[in-house]
């Protein structure tokens, strides 16, 4: 069965893709009667495909970012092992298997290299990149359930002359995880599915070798933002908010499923690299064997307690981790307390709980540096990769979630202040702060909630606010009737402005297309640009 616009066109698209069968749900199919090619150069590959073969030129950021995930992952990787060897090269990469050194190059296969399974290949675009531009491979499956689309990947490997690297499949996604959940399991599994990619999950958390790369992209970002939380629930196992800081908890909500989903089978992952980018957000993990590691996941989830008037958003652990006294070993605990009482400290508003979400950190600051040390350098969106990860090297680990600036200000009705002088403000007062490379106006900081409002109370008590905002029972009225414990210093501190910024590097990313999105129409994103 193929999709055609016109078939999309008359039909409620989410209620659809909710009531069809999993084999097709997603969007990577094309026309039975469109014979038309055209030409779509990106990377060092070149690929044919018909008009109605989905594909995004607004995600080449993705394949870009893929191709320097998984070259410096090639650089640390150790078959069955995880590599702790820095290994450096610009181009050639030295490979350590078995304890043997070896140079191979780009494009070419390499018997000790690593396996990769595309699931959901579309033209086979990705998959071609990564043949010409990872080097350390051995293999690579390129998988569509679209006869259409099989065959246009097949030849699309033959014009690029990767058939020693490539192989195209015609199989159902989650059919084909499963065949290789217990032998043959793939280096490097990519999931990049049109929406939702949980259905998926549960198969490709088993086809992953231990250590292992898991790349998964989620396209539903109306579900993970908190528009449709009940619908978020039944996908991803967690309740979403809409809240200023939803980029992030849709990261940490999609994390949180890998992981339950891992946990069924005694595996549990690593996260090493999580990004929200335009319409998507995309996470790198590694997936490891471990049943007593398991254990563990209770104390990385936390449930979210966002206050309806200011925004404030206090966690609370699933779990616990002590320390035993008797034998020095790790003692897993259910928490006590509740961090909140029925109506907010600060405002007096009520509270939505959402989640659980994932409340560890979602990157490697290790392996992330090594990606930006070695991004190559032929990328056409390298320079945004380059401000995206030292964004997200500056970002605090803890805690979870952000304020913004502007929802700050907009609680109080009050004049916005200047980030220097809120993100002074913090460090003036011996706390830490960072931007988040989810949201430019973004403050990430460990001072507490208190300590936020407190500032926000002395900035207000400098630039007053109308007296007829000050209406009894508001968030304004109730944070504002509270005086500041103390007087807080918004003098410039000489951290204020990150290295980021000094260094003019492009950290956030305007909308890279005047109709960009995920695309509804197989066709709607095949710009005039990509094609010859």
């Amino acid at each position: 069965m193929y999709l055609t616009p016109k078939t999309l066109s008359n039909l409620n698209f989410h209620k659809f893709l909710a009531n069809i069968p999993h084999k097709l749900n997603f969007l990577h199919m094309a026309s039975l009667n469109d014979t038309s090619a055209r030409i779509i150069n990106e990377g060092l590959a070149s690929v044919k495909a018909s008009g109605k073969v989905f594909y995004n030129p607004v995600q080449e950021f993705n394949r870009d970012l893929s191709i320097s995930v998984l070259t410096a992952f090639v650089r640390n990787y150790r078959t069955g092992k995880q590599s702790k060897e820095k290994l450096a090269g610009t181009g050639d990469v030295n490979v350590i298997t078995d304890g043997v050194n070896k140079t191979v190059d780009v494009g070419i296969k390499c018997d000790d290299g690593i396996t990769i399974l595309e699931a959901l290949s579309a033209t086979g675009l990705r998959s071609i990149r990564y043949a010409k531009e990872v080097p350390g491979i051995q293999k690579i499956i390129a998988n569509d359930i679209s006869q259409k689309a099989v065959e246009s990947i097949k030849q699309n490997i033959i014009d690029n002359k990767v058939e020693e690297l490539i192989t195209a499949s015609h199989n159902d996604a989650i059919l084909l995880l499963h065949q290789h959940k217990r032998q043959d399991q793939f280096s490097a599994v990519d999931l990049d599915p049109y929406g939702c990619p949980s259905i998926f999950l549960d198969s490709a958390v088993q086809a992953v070798k231990e250590g292992g790369l898991l790349l998964v992209t989620a396209t539903d970002m109306a579900v993970l933002a908190g528009n449709s939380p009940e619908t978020c629930y039944s996908k991803y196992g967690s309740i979403s908010l809409r809240t200023k800081s939803c980029h992030e908890m849709a990261l940490r909500i999609l994390l949180q499923c890998i992981e339950a989903h891992a946990n069924r089978y005694g595996r549990y992952i690593e996260p090493l690299l999580s990004v929200s980018a335009d319409f998507y957000i995309r996470v790198f993990v590694r997936v490891f064997d471990g049943a007593h590691k398991c254990k563990y996941t209770l104390s990385k989830l936390s449930l979210v307690y966002h206050c309806t008037g200011c925004d404030s958003f206090p966690l609370q652990p699933l779990g616990v981790v002590k320390k035993n006294e008797r034998n020095n070993q790790d003692k897993f605990c259910l928490p006590t307390n509740l961090p909140v009482s029925t109506k907010c400290e600060h405002c007096g508003q009520a509270y939505h709980v959402g989640g659980p979400i994932w409340s560890a950190p979602i990157h490697n600051k290790y392996f992330v540096n090594e990606v930006l040390n070695n991004i190559p350098k032929h990328l056409k969106t390298a320079q945004r990769i380059r401000g995206v990860l030292s964004v997200i090297l500056e970002e605090l680990e803890e805690p979870p979630l952000y304020y913004t600036l502007e929802r700050l200000s907009g609680t109080l009705h009050v004049e916005t202040p200047p980030m220097l002088s809120i993100r002074s403000a913090i460090l003036n007062a011996g706390y830490k702060v960072s931007y988040t490379h989810c949201n430019k106006s973004s403050i990430k900081t460990d001072a507490p909630s208190k300590v936020i409002w407190d500032i926000m109370r002395c900035w207000a008590a400098n630039h007053p606010i109308s007296t007829k905002r000050m209406v009894e029972g508001t968030p304004v009225y109730n944070i504002l009737s509270k005086k500041s414990e103390k007087e807080f210093s918004f003098a410039l501190h000489p951290l204020a402005t990150p290295a980021s910024k000094k260094n003019g590097l492009l950290r956030f990313q305007a909308n890279p297309l005047p109709f960009w999105g995920p695309g509804v129409r197989a066709t709607a994103m095949i710009g005039d640009e990509k094609l010859s």
